[in-house]
């Protein structure tokens, strides 16, 4: 008989989903999953990315360590740079960030926020923009493993979507100037296919 898949299983029943991941990162995250009997029964751990000690594998934490992989892997951050469940203080409150990656010449200030606690947008783009105002950091992700955000924190009261983060070896600058040549391109596009002035294109002027 056919085991269950050991991720689904954890993932059933969940607000999590991970259609935003490749087969090949599920597959590595399966394969280093292993069970230890705690109170009697089998429960699955894996050992962390970052914190390199036994962690208990619930659906969140799923979606973390691929997303932390992913991280180190495709964006190229060094693992010294992350942490896991950073705390956040909020005056005699403290809460803990999901992942932060600190700034590359700071090493003490956060410079990317991600958030995975809350499987709804809505809830996780407000936590997430209080830890991003707390500690100043300039960027922010929420994700439950199905849908992403990007965001620049413009200033307290404004985050601004962005297409991506900056890998290791980019700024955000980089983030912000590709995403306003995309615009420009998409303006050029417009121009020459649909012959529309600049005037008349929807939610565009110039003085």
């Amino acid at each position: 008989m056919e085991q269950p898949d050991i991720i689904q299983t954890i993932l059933k029943d969940s607000n999590y989903h991970l259609t935003l991941f490749t087969d090949d990162e599920i597959d590595v995250l399966r394969e280093k999953v292993f069970t230890k009997k705690t109170r009697g029964k089998e429960t699955p751990f894996i050992k962390c990315i970052v914190r390199d000690k036994d962690i208990q594998l619930k659906p969140e934490e799923i979606v973390r360590q691929l997303y932390a992989a992913r991280l180190i892997k495709k964006y190229g951050y060094p693992k010294k740079r992350l942490i896991f469940e950073y705390s956040v203080n909020f005056g005699r409150e403290k809460k803990k960030a999901d992942i932060v990656i600190f700034d590359k010449d700071r090493s003490d200030t956060g410079y990317i926020i991600v958030e995975l606690k809350k499987p709804k947008l809505k809830d996780g783009k407000n936590q997430l923009r209080s830890y991003c105002n707390a500690t100043g950091a300039p960027i922010g992700v929420w994700t439950n493993g199905e849908q992403i955000s990007h965001y620049h924190r413009k200033d307290p009261n404004y985050f601004e979507d962005i297409t991506d983060i900056p890998n290791a070896k980019q700024s955000l600058t980089d983030i912000l100037s590709e995403r306003f040549t995309l615009k420009d391109l998409i303006i050029k596009d417009e121009l020459s296919n649909k012959r529309k002035s600049l005037k008349r294109l929807p939610g565009r002027y110039i003085k």
